[in-house]
C-alpha cells in the first residue's frame, strides 16, 4: 500500500476516488502504529522544536470522533490537544475568520487535531451564504457579494496561513474522510436504531443530507486549490472505520519519521556532575 496514492497531489474528482477499502488486519497494525506514535511524540516534545497540526474534515458521520479517539488512545495527554470547531461565538464572529483558529494552534512538541477546521469557512459558510452575514464584513452587503470569487479569496488566503504556519515550524497534515452516501445511511440508521446511539442523531443530520451534491462539490473545489506540498490534503476511504483509521495513522507516522527528533542532551556543566548528584542521592 502506497501512502502517495491518498495525497492530492493533482486535480481530483471525488466521484472517481474510492470511499471503501478493506485491510483485514488494519487494527492490529493500527496497535503497532500507535505504540510508534506515543514514542516518538515523548521526543518530539523534549526536542522543542517542532509542532504538528492535523486537520479533519468529512461529511456528518464520517467517524471523525471515534478515529481520533483509536489513534491517539496511546499518546501522552500532555501531547495532544483536540478542538472541535462549531457555531462561531459573539466574540470569534468580531474577530476575522481565522483568528479563533489561530489561537487554538498546537505549541512546539505538542500534537493539535482540529475536529472540523478553519475549512469550515469555505465549506459550510458556502453551502449556506447566509452565515457570512453574521461576520458582519463590510464589503458583503448581499448573496450576489458571495461568490466563487468570495471563497476563492479565502482560500488563498487559507494557504497563505498555513505556509506561514510551516515556516514557523508546524507540520500541516489534512485528511478529507471520504464516505459514501450509502454509508451515511447505514450510520444514521444506527444512530436511530440503537437506544444508546439516539443522543448522536440531530434531525439537522437529514437537512444536510440533502445537501449532499454540493458539499461534494465544494469539498472537491478545496481539495483542488489548497493542497500544496507544504500543508497537502489526504483522501481517506472512511467507509470502513478501522481501515480508515489505520491509514491516516500511518501517514502521520511516516510524516513524523522524518523529521529524526531528538531528545535534547544534559549541558555539559551538569552533564560533569552526573555522578556527584547519583551519590547525593544515594547516600540519602
Amino acid at each position: 500500500m502506497s501512502l502517495e496514492n491518498y495525497k492530492v497531489s493533482k486535480s481530483i474528482k471525488l466521484k472517481d476516488l474510492n470511499t471503501k477499502e478493506v485491510i483485514a488486519t488494519a487494527e492490529k497494525k493500527l496497535k503497532k502504529i500507535r505504540k510508534k506514535l506515543s514514542k516518538i511524540q515523548d521526543t518530539m516534545y523534549a526536542e522543542g522544536k517542532y509542532s504538528m497540526l492535523i486537520c479533519l474534515q468529512g461529511m456528518d458521520t464520517s467517524g471523525k470522533d471515534s478515529l481520533i479517539r483509536e489513534v491517539f488512545k496511546n499518546v501522552n495527554a500532555r501531547g495532544v490537544e483536540v478542538h472541535s470547531f462549531k457555531v462561531p461565538t459573539e466574540l470569534e464572529l468580531k474577530h476575522d475568520f481565522l483568528w479563533r483558529h489561530y489561537i487554538a494552534l498546537p505549541a512546539k512538541g505538542k500534537i493539535g487535531v482540529f475536529n472540523r477546521t478553519h475549512y469550515e469557512n469555505v465549506l459550510v459558510t458556502r453551502v449556506h451564504p447566509n452565515y457570512i452575514f453574521g461576520e458582519n464584513l463590510p464589503n458583503v452587503n448581499s448573496l450576489e457579494d458571495l461568490n466563487d470569487g468570495f471563497y476563492h479569496d479565502r482560500m488563498d488566503r487559507i494557504n497563505q496561513f498555513e505556509k506561514h504556519l510551516t515556516e514557523s515550524g508546524t507540520i500541516v497534515l489534512k485528511f478529507f474522510l471520504n464516505l459514501s452516501k450509502d454509508e451515511q445511511k447505514n450510520r444514521l440508521l444506527r444512530r436511530l436504531n440503537l437506544p444508546e446511539k439516539n443522543w448522536k442523531f440531530s434531525a439537522g443530520d437529514l437537512k444536510e443530507r440533502k445537501l449532499w451534491d454540493k458539499y461534494q462539490f465544494c469539498y472537491e473545489d478545496l481539495l483542488n486549490r489548497t493542497s500544496k506540498e507544504n500543508a497537502p490534503w489526504f483522501v481517506i476511504p472512511a467507509d470502513d472505520k478501522p481501515t480508515a483509521r489505520f491509514i491516516l495513522a500511518a501517514i502521520v507516522l511516516k510524516e513524523l519519521e522524518k523529521y529524526n527528533f531528538k531528545e535534547p542532551t544534559l549541558p555539559a556543566k551538569i552533564q560533569d556532575q552526573v555522578e556527584e548528584f547519583k551519590a547525593q542521592l544515594n547516600n540519602e
